[in-house]
């Protein structure tokens, strides 16, 4: 029977306790990092998500106004039309 040099007894993932405390640090502070620019891409989102409403609010009062003026503009053709007369 062959051994191989790679025979580990034990857990199969362990940490190491001679990781430095400036690595611990380190992933401590981009977790953080990570969590505060989250944060503010999710406001910026919100941000957006009510000037969008804000636009098709607008878009659709402006669709309500161009109606008024044709019908406007229709109601002048017929006045002058008879007034032409």
């Amino acid at each position: 029977m062959e051994e191989t040099a790679y025979t580990k007894e034990g857990p199969m993932w362990a940490i190491d306790r001679r990781v430095p405390l400036a690595v611990i640090v380190a992933i401590v502070m981009q977790s953080a990092a990570a969590l505060l620019w989250a944060g503010a891409a999710n406001e910026r989102l919100a941000g957006l998500e009510t000037r969008t409403e804000r636009i098709g609010e607008l878009v659709e009062r402006t669709a309500r106004l161009e109606e008024q003026a044709k019908a406007a503009n229709a109601a002048l053709g017929r006045i002058e039309e008879r007034l032409g007369r």
